[in-house]
């Protein structure tokens, strides 16, 4: 009772309003086997002092991605957030109006909105951006759905590069509602000889990650023409952007909707969330795109004015007619990105892709030089890349962690075959002598 806020009178005053004489009666259709009989083993309260110190105490045991050397990837990525960037989104006009429920008097919101949304068709090259979704997994499962639509058949085709989580994700939600093939890998690389034994009539999309799970950058071009070919929809992830100041914009190669995740712009890590999904296309698929989508027009008086235009969404049409449940946007991280992106510029933009992709080659290089060491895969590189160890990969992890360094993934989770493989990702954010450090503690573990 005394964690309840309630005073005796105001819970009976309650009740006598329901029409009950008592608590239990009020929760009499709860099973008495899922209900709690005893009292809770909470201790006494404390002072405020005491709890602030307490609470302290107990944050003093997280270890934060800064206070050790981190080489861990995966999907969420370090980088540097310029103190401008979070000092500009925390404003109040920023940071309060998460949602424009009266658009037409947010002007602000959907200024910074559609700014986001330029930016994104921009990085991407694609035609048109929604306003944002979830994350990258749950964008890749919108793009999928998207794709069931346009082409009104049941196939999809996943290479087994995309990432695990984001396969994963996607499997529940489509459920029983669409035939999903796992296209296997070939030297971690997209196996263009299995994926022409399913060109046919009843495909309806193929999803590709790039670059892909191990880092690898790949040429999909000829992928792309051959989907289109047999009516299918090319779809990318793109799990780490940041790539796309270096690299050909999926927009170049024919993709049909193109997909990622945003954490990389300006959003801290923050134990995996918030995150930002990012959901372009072509604007002949505008109308079968989820989410809300901000357009800039004129008032009755001439000027530039911003408006929600074309929400396909439950809350603005039938429901039965909308193209996903998708009820908001990450609002706030979408302006974020927008702030460190306009802050960092684009040969900002090009400058961080260059130095990401170069720390990634000199950590591989420094890698193979240890004896037994060696990359497992070939190719062009970019934040990841997989070495494979002459002994147990779990083991390494353990006896680096003990150095206070995270040395990467060990990817016999999610593929069996490739055991005692790292997935090791460097950014800006790791130093010289960071890799340099990890090498070292390595050569010794070995």
């Amino acid at each position: 009772m005394p964690y309840l806020p309630h005073t005796k009178e105001e819970i009976q005053s309650m009740l006598s309003t329901l029409g009950m004489t008592s608590v239990d009666q009020l929760f009499a259709h709860i099973p008495a086997t899922q209900r709690l009989h005893e009292s809770l083993a909470l201790p006494e309260a404390m002072p405020e002092p005491d709890v602030l110190q307490h609470l302290k105490e107990l944050a003093l045991k997280n270890q934060c991605g800064d206070d050790v050397i981190n080489f861990l990837g995966a999907g969420a990525y370090r980088h540097r957030i310029p103190t401008a960037v979070t000092e500009i989104s925390g404003r109040s006009e920023f940071l309060t109006p998460y949602t424009p429920y009266q658009p037409e008097l947010a002007q602000g919101t959907l200024q910074a909105t559609f700014e986001y949304q330029s930016l994104m068709c921009r990085i991407f090259n694609m035609e048109i951006s929604n306003a944002s979704l979830y994350d990258g997994s749950t964008a890749l499962t919108e793009a999928a759905l998207m794709a069931l639509r346009i082409t009104n058949r049941k196939t999809l085709l996943i290479c087994e590069s995309v990432h695990p989580e984001y396969r994963e994700v996607l499997r529940t939600i489509l459920g029983k509602h669409a035939e999903l093939i796992i296209l296997p890998i070939e030297n971690g690389r997209f196996n263009r000889a299995a994926f022409k034994d399913h060109l046919n009539e009843k495909l309806a999309g193929v999803m590709v990650q790039y670059p892909n799970f191990f880092g690898i950058v790949e040429d999909f071009q000829e992928i792309a023409d051959l989907t289109h070919n047999v009516g299918g929809l090319f779809i990318t992830s793109t799990p780490e952007p940041m790539s796309l100041g270096l690299f050909e914009a999926p927009g170049s190669f024919g993709t049909d909707i193109a997909v990622g995740e945003g954490l990389s712009f300006g959003i801290p890590l923050t134990f995996g969330g918030p995150a930002l999904g990012i959901f372009t296309t072509r604007e002949k698929y505008l109308r079968q795109m989820p989410g809300r989508l901000c357009g800039e027009t004129v008032d009755l008086e001439g000027r530039r004015s911003y408006t929600l235009t074309l929400s396909t969404r439950e809350q603005h049409i039938r429901r039965e007619k909308a193209t996903s449940n998708i009820c908001t946007n990450q609002a706030h991280c979408a302006t974020t990105a927008a702030i460190y992106l306009s802050l960092i510029g684009k040969e900002g933009f090009r400058d961080l892709a260059e130095t990401n992709a170069a720390k990634t080659r000199y950590a591989l290089q420094q890698f193979t030089t240890l004896p037994g060491v060696k990359a497992k895969f070939s190719g062009t590189f970019f934040n990841e890349c997989v070495i494979e160890l002459p002994i147990s990969a779990d083991r390494v992890l353990t006896e680096l962690r003990k150095e206070n360094i995270h040395g990467g993934v060990n990817l016999e989770q999610w593929y069996p075959n490739l055991k005692n493989c790292l997935l090791v990702c460097c950014t800006e954010k790791n130093r010289r002598e960071e890799i340099d450090r990890y090498v070292e503690v390595l050569r010794k573990i070995l």
